[in-house]
């Protein structure tokens, strides 16, 4: 059954995890975080914001690299406390200039 902006549960420090897919393929992009107000931002002007913890700001993704997130669609997990948003992403993801913050991976031996 669908639900609302409502269902959303955010943690004791006003923040929910934010998973960003893009929307043709699949791929996890990043992860990042949201409050309130990010994710307000977000619906209504349909490109990624977040809340930066270090910085104690509101941050536009592409706003200073050009590299937006376009929003396609906001969903949240069964339990409310976890949003997949899906985007069309016009550039890089990551702060190093690869396509996805999870470019890395563990050795199987490790």
């Amino acid at each position: 059954m669908p639900g609302d902006a409502s269902e959303v549960k955010f943690n004791d420090d006003g923040l929910i995890p934010a998973i960003v897919q893009e929307e043709s393929s699949g791929e996890v992009l990043m992860l990042a975080w949201m409050n309130r107000d990010s994710l307000r931002l977000t619906l209504e002007q349909g490109t990624t914001w977040f809340w930066s913890r270090s910085r104690q700001e509101l941050w536009n993704k592409g706003a200073t690299s050009g590299n937006y997130q376009r929003v396609h669609e906001v969903r949240y997990d069964c339990d409310g406390d976890v949003v997949l948003v899906k985007v069309h992403a016009e550039g890089p993801a990551c702060h190093t200039g690869e396509r996805s913050c999870f470019y890395r991976a563990i050795p199987e031996d490790a």
